[in-house]
């Protein structure tokens, strides 16, 4: 198959895929990639089926032609991006915990997506479209350019009737074809992992690929499914087919319903999913797609549609085979279990930069999470360093590359927050203030005395998308809350080293007001309280300082918010105020 092959060293996935994309598409048709008058020049595709919420494992299904394909533009080639909404697919099962879905949508299963109707409440006609408008925002706030193709639309409108017909008269090939593989068994894979259902499901590009491959009986194969013409649903059989008059009959297993039609004048129906797929790859001349791990196997869609395109004369797409994308804190991602993070709910975390980012640092074929937890405290902390390397010139060539694909696009760069401040700061202050602009105004002024902002507005949306994690994804009892009086029963009962290091705190408050200012100075106490200078490195002092370090902080935490642990300590003592600081400490 033709597979692109993937190395394991540090390069740009993107700029090998782009150089093989580039070569291939020349080999089809020499020129054409260069001019917007020959046509779409370079076409890359995706697959995307709106039954239920198109999570984060789905996106990857797009973010690797779409990064692929902007990097062809960027050298300035002729790309078509398609995403092909799987929405004629049959509505398969009820997912889990959509919102306004109850077991009442059971009844419609079997029909395509676009006849079912949305969610209770919402706003759009009909099930395929609900859950497409979700996905067409984030991936326009992520700056993803695409043409999307509704495969209702293409199908009820005849655009793939001589595909059809075609495919009818070739059916004994296509038939051969598949029944290559219909009495294999895939041989045992060694896995670190188990894969069930569920994952095999998140990795697969489009949702109609659990279809069976055609209807055989006494009347022979078909590859042609239609919906019936009375329950508008997929559970039919064809009895009889006339290449030359086109004439189908089919009869419904789910209301008896029976009808002969001119399948030449016919609109209602789909070629099954593994014949459908290599059709498109022909019809629109698809040079670059991913598929999901699953392809590998002998059987699966891919594989078997790399001998079906033929047929329709086409070549298959080459393309990656794309790994799982998990949660933190989840072992595995899929749409039918309801609840699993969408685009849209990480981008209400996090800006689309960094969300780019971590489709593009990763080759396909690597394995990553999306941090939902603490974790995107760190993962911001990572890219604010990588931001700053890039700014002086020191990021290795990849990873400057991936922030670049990461920042914008051929078309120019994604919105940016004009100061990015730390994330963690920025959701220390946010989780402190419980929504008080004012008092985060105020905070977030007091960072850099030499520079403050003068505006929240400086710091968005980076800290909108850090308040709305804590407002979300925070447990309320690991929200901060400060004291309103003093622990009088602690302090009262503090020994004196202990009662030393809070003077030494409080004496050098006022001198060290800033965000790092008063990181040195509470580092510092202890250091200082121990005999050595604040400034001392670690390798200068003995191991107990970090002992005495952990034992202070705790302290200080227990007389601000009551607890072991909290934001970290400079960002928490200039939420509270130096007023209040004092007061907390007992002085």
């Amino acid at each position: 198959m033709p597979i692109v092959a993937q190395s394991t060293e540090t390069t740009d996935w993107v700029s090998r895929f782009a150089d093989e994309v580039i070569a291939e598409s020349e080999r089809r048709a020499p020129g054409a990639k260069t001019s917007p008058a020959t046509g779409p020049g370079v076409v890359v595709a995706s697959g995307l089926s709106p039954s239920g919420p198109i999570h984060l494992g789905n996106l990857r299904e797009v973010m690797t032609p779409h990064l692929v394909a902007d990097e062809v533009r960027r050298r300035g080639h002729q790309v078509r991006h398609l995403i092909s909404w799987d929405d004629y697919d049959r509505y398969r099962k009820v997912p889990a915990g959509v919102p306004g879905v109850d077991e009442t949508w059971a009844e419609h299963i079997g029909k395509p997506l676009t006849s079912v109707p949305a969610p209770k409440g919402s706003p759009h006609p009909n099930w395929a479209e609900h859950f497409k408008a979700a996905m067409t925002a984030s991936l326009a706030e992520m700056g993803v350019e695409f043409d999307g193709i509704s495969q209702t639309a293409q199908y009820t409108s005849g655009v793939y009737r001589e595909q059809i017909l075609h495919a009818m008269r070739h059916r004994r090939d296509i038939d051969a074809i598949l029944d290559q593989y219909r009495t294999k068994k895939a041989p045992a894979k060694k896995s670190q992992k188990p894969v069930d259902e569920a994952e095999l499901e998140a990795a697969e590009g489009s949702g109609a690929a659990a279809e069976d491959d055609g209807s055989s009986g006494s009347a022979g194969y078909f590859p042609y499914k239609p919906y019936c013409g009375n329950c508008e649903k997929d559970l039919t059989t064809v009895t009889a087919y006339d290449d030359d008059s086109t004439e189908l009959t089919y009869a419904c297993t789910a209301c008896g319903f029976s009808e002969t039609v001119r399948l030449s004048e016919f609109n209602r129906g789909k070629l099954v999913w593994k014949v459908d797929w290599p059709m498109r790859w022909a019809y629109e001349g698809v040079v670059f797609e991913p598929s999901g791990v699953d392809h590998s196997s002998p059987g699966s869609s891919f594989q078997v549609g790399g001998q079906i395109v033929g047929i329709f004369g086409g070549k298959q797409p080459i393309g990656p085979m794309y790994a799982f994308v998990g949660i933190s804190g989840m072992a595995k991602m899929s749409s039918s279990k309801g609840g699993v993070p969408t685009p849209a709910d990480a981008l209400r975390i996090m800006e689309p930069q960094l969300l780019r980012w971590l489709y593009a640092r990763r080759r396909p074929n690597q394995s990553f999470k999306i941090a939902f937890d603490q974790e995107i405290q760190r993962l911001y902390d990572e890219w604010d360093r990588l931001d700053a390397k890039v700014a002086d010139g020191s990021a290795l060539p990849a990873d400057a590359a991936a922030h670049a694909r990461a920042v914008g696009t051929a078309a120019g760069e994604l919105p940016r927050t004009p100061r990015p401040l730390p994330y963690r700061t920025l959701a220390s202050v946010a989780d402190i203030t419980a929504g008080h602009e004012d008092q985060a105004l105020r905070i977030l002024g007091e960072l850099d005395p030499a520079n403050p902002i003068a505006s929240l507005d400086e710091a968005r949306p980076r800290y909108d998308k850090a308040e709305a994690w804590i407002n979300t994804h925070v447990p309320a009892d690991q929200r901060t809350i400060v004291r309103r009086e003093p622990d009088a029963e602690l302090l009262k009962s503090l020994d004196e080293p202990s009662r030393q290091s809070l003077r030494l705190l409080l004496d050098g408050l006022a001198d060290h007001w800033s965000l790092d200012g008063l990181t040195h100075h509470v580092y510092g106490v202890p250091k200082v309280q121990a005999g050595f200078p604040a400034d001392a490195t670690p390798k200068e002092l003995p191991p107990e300082i970090k002992t005495a370090q952990r034992t202070f902080f705790a302290l200080l935490y227990h007389l601000l918010v009551g607890r072991d642990t909290g934001p970290r300590l400079p960002t928490l003592l200039l939420a509270v105020g130096q007023d209040r600081v004092r007061a907390l400490l007992g002085e």
